[in-house]
């Protein structure tokens, strides 16, 4: 597959999950996980979800626990928002360093896309 291909699927993915996540699932365990970085394979039969986790220990565990059991949730969830081939089997880890810049960024991406749809609209 082509490399700007992949970004282009890399990010998609990473904007609906955090969309998902962030907004529309109401699992508690999930409160405090935000989707900092993902990596799909270049066959994109596999993403590699970097997940930023807050909390104690503990707390950590049972949100990737929780992200680990929700994914074939979150697979579904993407195969009906993205128009994809192959929807990619989600693999999350703990991202060591979590760049708080990549939400905001994300934030005002999401902001302008909604004011663009704003101002087409009647």
């Amino acid at each position: 597959m082509d490399v700007r291909r992949i970004l282009r699927v890399s990010e998609a993915v990473k904007e609906e999950l955090y969309e998902i996540i962030g907004f529309e699932m109401e699992d508690p365990r999930l409160l405090e996980v935000d989707v900092t970085d993902v990596q799909v394979s270049p066959d994109s039969r596999h993403a590699a979800i970097k997940v930023a986790l807050h909390g104690d220990q503990r707390r950590r565990n049972h949100a990737l626990a929780a992200l680990e059991h929700a994914s074939g949730y979150l697979r579904q969830e993407l195969a009906s928002r993205l128009q994809l081939r192959h929807v990619p089997e989600l693999h999350f880890e703990q991202d060591k360093n979590p760049d708080v810049e990549s939400r905001v960024d994300f934030l005002l991406r999401r902001a302008r896309k909604s004011r663009g749809r704003n101002e087409n609209s009647p």
